[in-house]
């Protein structure tokens, strides 16, 4: 499963000056925890590029108020670039995990600038691709693979992804013991396409086996490699 994936996000792999040029087309703005950055089913073609903080990527499922998350993007990571693109609606919703910095570019400004600078237009394909490859392994997952593995996955990414600590966040070898993840169980559920009883009732077995302890909107990681283990469908 890759919610978060491993590729470079989109504004590190840009060089000095191509991001100087991009920068300088938008405008900084801050948004509060919860806020709205991009609306499902909107007309707006702007992009978002995320200097600080998490946001989430969903959209609507049949069950009506119920939102399947389908990635977290955080420092250096573009959303919205599929509306500016192709003037299409929105296909997702962007919320703000917590507080978030960004720089907003009107679409027009940036389909001017790929048209004028083609190893960033790669790169933003090149993004486009990494997250449909993702995507089809969600769906793979979600058909394959149980609710308490999936969750043991998504616990074992995000813990990856925790900036805190002496290690790069995408370091295959750092020990994620005692790293806390920041989400509620409506969440992490909403991240891996199960009802939130379903994945409070793997909490609580992964409670009793010692790999999680939980609380108000967090997990500790006490185990990780038994997590992963789970993950990958070698523990009972």
């Amino acid at each position: 499963m890759g919610l978060l994936g491993d590729e470079l996000a989109f504004a590190q792999a840009l060089t000095a000056q191509e991001s100087e040029g991009v920068m300088a087309l938008g405008r900084r703005k801050h948004y509060a925890a919860d806020t709205q950055l991009l609306a499902e089913g909107d007309r707006s073609s702007h992009v978002v590029i995320i200097l600080q903080g998490w946001v989430t990527v969903s959209v609507a499922t049949d069950r009506g108020a119920t939102r399947l998350i389908l990635g977290l993007r955080g420092p250096g990571e573009l959303v919205g670039e599929m509306a500016a693109l192709d003037s299409h609606p929105r296909s997702a919703t962007v919320r703000a995990l917590g507080p978030i910095e960004a720089q907003v570019i009107s679409g027009d400004a940036f389909r001017r600038f790929l048209a004028l600078h083609p190893r960033v237009s790669n790169l933003v394909i090149r993004q486009l691709t990494f997250r449909l490859r993702s995507a089809d392994q969600e769906r793979s997952a979600l058909a394959s693979l149980t609710v308490l593995q999936r969750l043991a996955a998504r616990l074992t990414e995000l813990a990856r992804a925790e900036p805190s600590g002496p290690y790069p966040p995408s370091d295959p070898g750092r020990s994620h013991a005692g790293t806390v993840v920041h989400m509620a169980q409506d969440e992490l559920a909403a991240t891996v396409g199960a009802t939130r009883e379903a994945v409070a009732k793997a909490l609580r077995l992964l409670r009793t086996q010692k790999f999680v302890r939980t609380g108000n909107r967090m997990v500790e990681i006490l185990d990780p490699a038994l997590l992963a283990l789970l993950a990958d469908g070698h523990h009972e």
